[in-house]
């Protein structure tokens, strides 16, 4: 890369920092860093794999590329709800995969200074908090953070992986 190429990357960088994309879950609202997210399309057909857990819907070809399509609501551990006109598919990509994620709305993209953002509650039940990188207050509001590079841990993201092949 070539200096002309890392000062561009550092300027898109900064211009994502603190830039989150909001969705909602039941009644909760999520947000996880723009940087992570490479697109947002409609709900469309899954193809369902056998012997896979329940929130991991299937699979979609996007464009060529087939996507594993994680449901949200499930993988935090909510009952299964009917999809509505709202309904989602958040594309996220990180170093070590790429997968969609259905969620019941997408609200918009909001900036929380830093100042804003509180670590992640340390509560003795261990693993849930590890998908967190804080918690956003926006206007009063909480909007729990969510770490893209944590949501899935070493067997989800084999096995995510493994939908892919």
């Amino acid at each position: 890369m070539n200096d002309a190429e890392l000062v561009l990357n550092e300027e898109m960088e900064d211009t994502m920092k603190g830039r989150f994309l909001s969705f909602d879950l039941g009644e909760e609202v999520f947000g996880i860093n723009i940087h992570h997210v490479t697109e947002i399309i409609g709900l469309q057909t899954i193809n369902k794999l056998p012997e896979t857990p329940d929130y991991i819907q299937g699979i979609i070809n996007l464009r060529g590329k087939i996507v594993p399509v994680i449901d949200m609501g499930m993988k935090f551990q909510r009952s299964k709800k009917e999809y509505s006109d709202r309904t989602c598919i958040i594309v996220i990509e990180n170093e070590r995969l790429t997968a969609g994620l259905i969620v019941d709305h997408v609200a918009e993209v909001m900036t929380i200074d830093e100042a804003n953002i509180a670590p992640p509650p340390e509560l003795d039940i261990g693993i849930a908090c590890r998908y967190l990188s804080g918690v956003g207050k926006v206007d009063g509001e909480v909007v729990i953070l969510l770490d893209c590079e944590q949501i899935f841990n070493d067997e989800e993201t084999q096995i995510i992986q493994d939908q892919k092949k």
